[in-house]
């Protein structure tokens, strides 16, 4: 069993603009640059207003250089060779780009407040030694100059991905680290994940007049740039356009370009308007339906979820799979209508906790992935309920699979030092889904639905972490939850409740339960041999609690978690007990069913003896279990 012995910090140092147990730091950032689509570089002017917000002298900076990573002996391509379950869309294509193929970030020269500084590049991350100490509450303004050539497309960003898009630019600037209350989060580019500071971007592109580009933001010169010029002669166009775009309270900038994108714009009375950019034809036809799925996800999501705030939402055929970014995503868009539909409804969910929540993805994946996969099953069994026998199945299952193997890892565990892709993308994902499922077995449906809006409208634009969230449903449910988190995200203790034993009393039937390593609430019916339902509820003493039942269901004593049995006499015979069910409402992920249900037997010598359940699971598990094997997955 895998634990994690770090612990989830309380945000202790204030920031009037959020009140008194929070800051944040600021960043607003207007670049200037000037692209050379004939050797696919590019050269940028960044001036980058940075406000810190902090209670400590920052004495020096850090930058991302995200594509340096795509260079031979980079430690994204070290780590794609030597991981075991390598994702195929990286494998060892990095160690093979040739010098006009990778990707290069050269920094020209940095300015703190007019005063040259010293740096110095490791590989993605850029170290700089300031010429003076930023104070708290200081503003200091920084000036780039800079290069920058596009590698080939091989994990997210590039040039000519897999469908012909020419340039998906995610991750293509310098850009500032954060600094939290955890200190600075340098972290290289490996693989996984983003966290970016709160600001603002006015980005100017000079480019090709024969490319559309799509991006985060608002275009500021629609008019002046046109598109298309069809109408105009070949000695009225400009070699070059300048597209103006800006964005308020986003973290992060993605753009896209290509001479084929058809540009659709979707009106929406209720909500954003959507953009859809993409290459018309046989293999996108189901582009053209889109938009009224689109349409349906916001207007579900800002009942359920928040209300989404911004203008606008992109569509963007390009990258490798489906990325989120502010105000937009980027979608291989070559897919069966339910694909198409189905991972523009993911992305789109990253909005409210990728793109407004914005938790660092790093050590929070699952807060992220994880709650994106549970609002995206919920939307998606609306549209297609019939690919979802159960909303959630298919992430209990994933989850289930991994917990039984040696291969599963604590959800705290940083996003680039899984041991497998395997492990990281059932922990961020499935079980993330699960984790916020499986709320909902504690403390009930109304109560989770009640905190994941609160949850938004309360942590919105502050980067919240884990305890963020738990205090939120506990206020909800006022309930004790730090067990809950302890065991299931610092540890892989796992849940395995079971009937232990059944034995015939002189005015009843005892029947005695079992846990295994991680304490839960836990329901149980009976059904007697007449059709009758009994419906019994047993919480856990560390909830300090229990959530609201359905009338009629017995609530019977706390079950300590130090003690592995628990016994329950009932006021009926063996011999009138047909079936006795554990967790049969489906929403906990308990790793071993065989000893969840169990039929009573008709012929049984209930005087002479007890059923002992143990001895009955251990002869089905040897007849049906096999041993678990490692399964590459790519994520």
């Amino acid at each position: 069993m895998k634990k994690c012995f770090s612990t989830l910090i309380i945000l202790i140092i204030s920031l009037p603009i959020f009140g008194q147990n929070y800051w944040q730091q600021e960043a607003h950032y207007k670049m200037d640059v000037d692209f050379d689509a004939t050797h696919h570089q590019f050269e940028g002017l960044q001036n980058l207003t940075y406000i810190n917000h902090s209670p400590d002298t920052l004495t020096q900076v850090f930058y991302h250089l995200y594509f340096n990573a795509f260079q031979p002996g980079s430690m994204m391509d070290v780590r794609s060779k030597t991981i075991i379950d390598s994702d195929r869309r990286v494998g060892n294509r990095i160690s093979k780009l040739k010098p006009t193929q990778i990707g290069l970030q050269e920094i020209w020269s940095l300015e703190q407040n007019g005063v040259f500084l010293d740096f110095e590049i490791n590989e993605t991350i850029l170290e700089v030694s300031l010429a003076e100490s930023i104070l708290p509450n200081d503003t200091v303004e920084f000036r780039m100059k800079y290069k920058t050539q596009v590698p080939i497309q091989i994990r997210r960003s590039g040039r000519m991905n897999s469908e012909g898009i020419d340039y998906s630019m995610s991750q293509w600037y310098p850009k500032l680290c954060e600094y939290d209350k955890d200190g600075w989060h340098a972290n290289p580019y490996v693989g996984r994940e983003f966290y970016g500071i709160w600001g603002s971007f006015d980005v100017t592109i000079h480019m090709d007049s024969k490319y559309t580009i799509a991006a985060t933001g608002v275009l500021q010169n629609p008019d002046e740039i046109g598109h298309g010029y069809s109408e105009l002669t070949l000695d009225t166009i400009p070699t070059k356009l300048s597209w103006n775009f800006k964005a308020e309270k986003v973290h992060d900038f993605v753009w896209a370009a290509d001479p084929d994108y058809t540009h659709e714009i979707i009106q929406n009375d209720n909500g954003p308007n959507f953009h859809l950019f993409y290459q018309q034809g046989e293999k996108t036809k189901h582009w053209k339906d889109l938009g009224k799925y689109m349409i349906r996800t916001f207007e579900y999501a800002n009942k359920h979820f928040g209300e989404y705030p911004y203008p606008h939402y992109s569509i963007i055929q390009g990258g490798d799979g489906g990325m989120e970014y502010p105000m937009a995503t980027l979608i291989t868009g070559h897919r069966s209508l339910k694909s198409l539909v189905g991972v523009s409804v993911h992305e789109a969910m990253h909005s409210w906790y990728h793109g407004l929540l914005a938790t660092n993805e790093a050590l929070y994946a699952w807060m992220d992935e994880g709650f994106t996969s549970y609002a995206s099953n919920r939307i998606e069994y609306e549209f297609f309920p019939e690919d979802f026998p159960g909303i959630h199945e298919g992430s209990y299952k994933s989850y289930k699979r991994i917990a039984n193997s040696h291969y599963e890892e604590p959800l705290c565990t940083h996003a680039d030092h899984f041991d497998t892709n395997w492990a990281y993308g059932v922990a961020s994902y499935s079980k993330g889904v699960v984790i916020l499922d499986q709320l909902s077995y504690i403390v009930g449906d109304e109560v989770v639905e009640r905190s994941l809006k609160r949850y938004f409208d309360e942590w919105a634009y502050k980067h919240p972490d884990a305890r963020d969230f738990k205090r939120i449903v506990e206020k909800e449910s006022n309930m004790e939850l730090d067990w809950y988190f302890e065991y299931f995200v610092n540890s892989t203790k796992t849940i395995d409740y079971g009937i232990h034993e059944i034995n015939k009393k002189e005015n009843g039937t005892l029947i005695t339960l079992k846990k295994g390593e991680m304490p839960m609430p836990v329901e149980f019916e009976i059904e007697m041999n007449d059709g009758r339902l009994s419906n019994y509820y047993i919480p856990t003493v560390l909830m300090r609690g229990e959530k609201e039942v359905e009338s009629g269901t017995k609530i019977l004593e706390d079950w300590p978690w130090t003690n592995t049995h628990y016994s329950i006499n009932i006021d009926h015979k063996p011999s009138e007990i047909k079936v006795i069910r554990l967790h049969n409402t489906g929403q906990i992920a308990d790793v071993e069913p065989l000893n969840d249900n169990v039929t009573v037997p008709r012929k049984w010598n209930w005087d002479k003896h007890k059923l002992k359940l143990q001895i009955l699971e251990k002869k089905k598990k040897k007849g049906i279990q096999k041993t678990m094997k490692m399964k590459k997955v790519a994520l």
